[in-house]
């Protein structure tokens, strides 16, 4: 009996024993599919709104791009740019990831190589009471990036792209910015006037080259604290976007960004990856940069002058180019062709079958520059092997005569003394209450003064650049 007893209350232990273990595994199941709901929960709010304030003219594909509206040259607006905690948190770790800890370097930190671009977000972007919903924003630029990341300087350039996430937010299918998909909203690294991107792009586009429009904007941004004013920026309109849209009467041709030692179209340097495709990118057909590499280069070029112009003319818009290569050399511009194998884009234009050079970036321009400086208006000191497309051209006496026509051109006409003096007080005295009142943390001034300091300086330049263009041409 004693025995039997013992056997009962051994099964009932054990009973109760699996009991609980049945218990705690169903909470902890329960627990487990809780915290899912929670997730599934947050995914489905981010997805479940309504885009309000959507109308046609403002967020629609279904209208041309509005450039009174986005791009006014006499005024400075506000964007404002709302970012989760979390995301903003995910954009700063892969920023701390690609180039290390944030204000960890200094004027002497090394710069990180990579092609990576920094990682796109879902934010709110409101202008003008208006909302845009879940907009792809990231971190733009390279060398001015990464050094003031490295610097501890949060005024970072940003890239704006309105239906990055449409794949997964169906209410923003083709959402447009007053009918502009991508928008850049540079920093104005290393330039205490904030002038030099707008003023440079406003000498191209009115010397009559394809190039951005851009428009002085103040942008905060509340990534879980409220506004926080990151400073003034120049908007800036996308290559790939609006301007072979609308400059171009056809916008089907291949757009490269060349960058790397292929975009100095030297001889034996022909790399397709290097010459980067923005548009038709999954067509391998690089055949158009190729017959520039190979008929810039070629040998006729010493012995039959007038088959080579002709053989180079018909694969590059030489006129375009010419222009182009006056106005940058007249304003200085030395981070570009000639000194840095980047900062512009080619575009063969279907009208013409012909490579169209378009300027880009230039936020180092309207100064004598860094490493070794901008270039001297003759070309004295260049290397013309690596950088055939000055050297080889201006040894040329037709195309120099070209060159040299509108050297004068432009002094006379775009980058004249007394508009462009005008044209520095005008903007000087537009941006210079929001330029002052940047703050620390989000700033390239060191104090208030150094903003007229650095448009004083700008005065100083064109009056020294109408002095060395005469002393050239005479």
């Amino acid at each position: 009996m004693k025995e039997v007893k013992k056997k009962l209350d051994i099964i009932f232990v054990a009973f109760l024993f699996i009991t609980a273990i049945s218990t705690f595994n169903a909470c902890s199941t329960d627990d487990d599919t809780s915290a899912s709901e929670e997730e599934t929960q947050e995914t489905v709010d981010d997805a479940d709104f309504v885009a309000t304030d959507w109308t046609t003219e403002t967020h629609s594909k279904d209208v041309d791009p509005n450039f009174d509206e986005v791009f006014e040259d006499n005024a400075v607006k506000r964007l404002d740019i709302v970012i989760t905690e979390a995301r903003w948190q995910s954009m700063l770790e892969d920023m701390t990831e690609t180039y290390g800890s944030f204000g960890s370097g200094g004027s002497g930190a090394s710069l990180v190589d990579t092609d990576e671009n920094p990682i796109f977000v879902p934010a709110e972007v409101f202008y003008n009471g208006l909302e845009w919903y879940r907009v792809g924003v990231r971190f733009k630029g390279n060398s001015s990036l990464q050094t003031s990341w490295q610097n501890g300087i949060l005024k970072l350039s940003f890239k704006l792209d309105f239906d990055e996430f449409e794949d997964d937010y169906p209410q923003i299918d083709n959402q447009r910015f007053y009918g502009f998909k991508k928008l850049s909203l540079k920093n104005n690294f290393d330039d205490k006037s904030m002038l030099r991107e707008k003023v440079a792009t406003d000498v191209f586009r009115n010397a009559g080259l394809v190039a951005s429009h851009t428009a002085f904007y103040t942008l905060y941004v509340d990534h879980g604290d409220g506004p926080q004013y990151f400073g003034l920026y120049t908007l800036v309109e996308e290559v790939d976007d609006t301007v072979i849209d609308t400059q171009f009467s056809d916008d089907d041709g291949n757009l490269y960004k060349p960058d790397g030692d292929a975009a100095s179209f030297a001889a034996g340097t022909y790399d397709e990856e290097e010459y980067v495709k923005k548009t038709n990118e999954d067509e391998a057909d690089f055949s158009d940069v190729a017959s520039l590499l190979d008929v810039l280069n070629d040998a006729s070029r010493t012995t039959d002058a007038s088959s080579w112009r002709t053989n180079l003319d018909a694969v590059l818009d030489t006129d375009v180019f010419l222009k182009y290569l006056a106005v940058n050399t007249v304003i200085q511009n030395w981070d570009t062709y000639g000194r840095m194998t980047h900062n512009y884009f080619l575009y063969n234009n279907p009208d013409t079958s012909k490579l169209t050079w378009i300027p880009w970036d230039n936020n180092e321009a309207l100064q004598t520059g860094k490493l070794g400086g901008s270039l001297a208006l003759d070309f004295s000191g260049l290397n013309d092997a690596e950088w055939p497309l000055i050297g080889y051209l201006y040894q040329d006496a037709v195309y120099k005569n070209q060159y040299d026509s509108y050297v004068q051109e432009v002094i006379d006409n775009t980058f004249n003394e007394s508009t462009m003096q005008s044209q520095y007080a005008t903007y000087a005295a537009l941006i210079e209450p929001y330029a002052t009142s940047e703050i620390d943390g989000y700033t390239f001034l060191n104090s208030s003064s150094e903003f007229q300091t650095a448009v004083n300086e700008l005065n100083t330049h064109v009056a020294s650049r109408v002095s060395a263009v005469n002393n050239y041409l005479n």
